[in-house]
C-alpha cells in the first residue's frame, strides 16, 4: 500500500471528525475546514491508488 494511500485515508478521518465536530457545536468554520481535510484525504488516497495500480500492488 503506498504510503499517500495511508495518509489521504487518516486526512479523511481527520476531515470527518472535524466536520462532525462543527455540526455538534455550530462551529461553521470548523465543519468547513473538516470538509476541505476530507477532501484533500480523498485525492491523496486517489493518488496513492494510482501508484499502487502503476506497481501493480493491490
Amino acid at each position: 500500500m503506498d504510503k499517500d494511500r495511508m495518509e489521504g485515508s487518516g486526512k479523511k478521518l481527520k476531515g470527518d471528525l472535524k466536520q462532525t465536530a462543527g455540526d455538534v457545536t455550530g462551529d461553521q468554520k470548523m465543519k468547513s475546514e473538516g470538509a476541505m481535510d476530507k477532501a484533500k484525504g480523498k485525492v491523496q488516497n486517489a493518488v496513492g491508488g494510482i501508484k499502487d495500480a502503476l506497481k501493480g500492488d493491490k
